[in-house]
């Protein structure tokens, strides 16, 4: 990223957090509690929802059970946290046909479907 897009972005949030009265401390404890949340899961599924298997199961486990899923499929192994699933994503800042109305075909109209 370049510094002046860095610059724009950082001064935009800056101005939103004056705007909520949100402080770079109540941002900090945010992530703390994310990342505790996190240590203290003990289900995940492929999404990277979690669960501690306290209290009612979150809806994403009631409806992987109800659909024949295992609790124990979703368990993290090890006493120690995994890192949250990472998403593969794509830069479309190099795509030839971005913006173009190729970008904008759907695969079936081109015979592909």
């Amino acid at each position: 990223m370049d510094e002046r897009k860095r610059e724009s972005i950082v001064a935009y949030l800056r101005r939103r957090m004056a705007e909520f009265e949100i402080e770079p401390e109540d941002i900090a404890a945010s992530i703390a509690a994310d990342q505790e949340q996190l240590r203290a899961a003990r289900y995940r599924d492929a999404i990277g929802n979690t669960w501690d298997g306290k209290g009612d199961a979150p809806q994403w486990v009631i409806q992987a059970t109800s659909a024949g899923q295992s609790l124990e499929h979703f368990a993290i192994g090890g006493t120690t946290a995994q890192e949250p699933v990472k998403r593969n994503s794509v830069d479309w800042r190099n795509d030839p046909f971005a913006g173009t109305k190729l970008a904008t075909i759907k695969p079936e109209r081109l015979g592909a479907g």
